[in-house]
């Protein structure tokens, strides 16, 4: 469940069917994005983002988040062969 989406929503009391109605999209696509069990367009996730006036990342964070792992690997440097 996208519980950011689903709050929003919720939030401002509205049904998926309003929603649906506000951004030109049928209530089963709002009602699969919510349960992720589809994923939105670029396009649908934008206008979901302007119609509820949050980021991507706020309302999608499963798809347009950005790993926080900051590690990198580090290089193995080549040993040197030891002098006989």
């Amino acid at each position: 469940m996208r519980m950011t989406l689903i709050e929003e929503r919720k939030r401002r009391n509205l049904t998926r069917r309003e929603v649906s109605d506000d951004v030109g999209l049928a209530e089963i696509t709002i009602r699969k994005i919510e349960e992720n069990k589809r994923n939105p367009s670029v396009k649908t996730a934008k206008t979901l983002s302007i119609y509820y006036g949050k980021t991507l990342d706020e309302l999608f964070p499963d798809i347009f988040l950005l790993p926080s792992d900051t590690k990198r690997i580090k290089s193995k440097k080549a040993k040197k062969p030891e002098a006989s």
